[in-house]
């Protein structure tokens, strides 16, 4: 099997909590105030995951994949549009 397998861990979505007091009730990592969002934006603009985690030291490596592994999961779903 692929060392890239296609199954979700689930100890990595663990690490993905919501709280409705918390960030707008948006998910964040590990009951903190980083939001999923704003790991996948550091991302976006080319930040690595050693950059992050160098920059954050209250995140781990596990943390950076969790949110990436979160967006994944919420838009593997079919997306049906109206005519």
């Amino acid at each position: 099997m692929s060392r890239y397998s296609r199954a979700v861990s689930p100890s990595l979505l663990d690490r993905i909590t919501i709280e409705p007091g918390k960030c707008g009730g948006r998910p964040c990592i590990r009951g903190s105030r980083m939001r999923v969002s704003d790991l996948l934006e550091l991302l976006a603009n080319g930040a690595t995951i050693e950059e992050i985690v160098g920059d954050y030291p209250s995140l781990e490596r596990d943390d950076v994949l969790a949110a990436i592994t979160y967006a994944a999961v919420q838009t593997s779903h079919a997306v049906v549009r109206g005519a």
